[in-house]
């Protein structure tokens, strides 16, 4: 039965371990030789269980012991009684094995700065010995490190084609410009991308997926592109857009204490490009998660299913 069976064995009623290691071995002596005690204890137990039951459990056949036919049904219930305790033994190392697991996250900066604190927060009240480990960067590289083994669950943005990653949730976000309350762009109406680059803007930088979908745009609009900052830093250029500098670019995630406190104001754009950047999970399809991290991403999937229609409707 391996080391499961062997502890469920050991929990179990002695008088029970006794008789299925006399059942199983033929003889008392040989029982008593793998329980490592002595035939008298071994006897005892069998007589003990006979006298209780008021049935013959074992017919004596030469130096060896043959079961009853009373003795083959107490065979048969042991065994299902075996098996089923090795089932709840195996569900309570899963439990203790949830106690120090280690689950091992890539992110990107939106979704590091508000909603993964919250989640991790959540689930470390019900597991505090998980040892949970955060990369923040870009979204990208969050796929691949995914892809690489080197992380368990990826946050990202609009991941590339790879039969090695499996997406696992989606929720498509618009990207919008980002703006002080009092710039002269924050006034309601339709707002295009060509009407942000009247004023000074800030861009991510390439690699970073929106950087992706905003050149798509910018394609679409002649003349030059006159940038007064580029970073690779959404919480940056969210400080300067406060500040009334710059118009700045992004979804909604990471945005929502700023929104709330009335510190900017994000207004959707309409271009085409703009109007789906996919957030996803991403975990690899060429292994399964482990407990620990399968518990987490578990976890993350009810949060963000929670949370995310909020976000829609700032």
């Amino acid at each position: 039965m391996g080391q499961g069976g062997d502890r469920s064995r050991s929990l179990y009623a002695p008088a029970m371990r006794y008789f299925y290691a006399v059942a199983e071995l033929g003889s008392i002596r040989a029982a008593a030789r793998e329980l490592n005690v002595a035939s008298s204890a071994v006897n005892r137990q069998i007589l003990w269980l006979e006298e209780a039951l008021d049935l013959q459990l074992f017919e004596r056949v030469g130096r060896g012991l043959r079961l009853s036919p009373a003795g083959e049904v107490l065979l048969a219930h042991v065994r299902r009684t075996y098996s089923d305790f090795e089932g709840t033994v195996a569900e309570l190392d899963a439990l203790k094995g949830l106690r120090r697991g280690t689950v091992s996250v890539a992110t990107v900066e939106s979704l590091a700065e508000t909603i993964l604190p919250d989640i991790i927060g959540t689930f470390r009240k019900t597991y505090p010995g998980i040892h949970v480990a955060v990369t923040v960067t870009s979204a990208q590289q969050a796929a691949a490190l995914v892809e690489a083994a080197e992380a368990d669950v990826g946050f990202t943005f609009d991941p590339p084609r790879n039969a090695a990653l499996s997406v696992a949730f989606a929720h498509d976000l618009p990207i919008g410009a980002v703006m002080s309350p009092g710039h002269d762009a924050a006034r309601a109406g339709p707002l295009t991308l060509a009407d942000c680059l009247r004023y000074p803007i800030a861009l991510p930088a390439r690699g970073l997926s929106l950087r992706t979908r905003l050149d798509a745009a910018l394609a679409r609009i002649p003349g030059n592109l006159r940038t007064y900052v580029e970073a690779n830093s959404l919480s940056f250029m969210r400080a300067l857009a406060r500040r009334g500098m710059v118009i700045s670019f992004q979804t909604r995630i990471g945005l929502e204490k700023d929104l709330e406190a009335g510190t900017l104001v994000f207004r959707p754009l309409t271009d085409a490009p703009l109007q789906q950047d996919r957030f996803v999970i991403v975990t690899s399809s060429m292994r399964a998660l482990a407990l620990a991290p399968g518990m987490f991403f578990d976890h993350a999937m009810i949060a963000l299913k929670d949370h995310l229609p909020t976000i829609d409707a700032i």
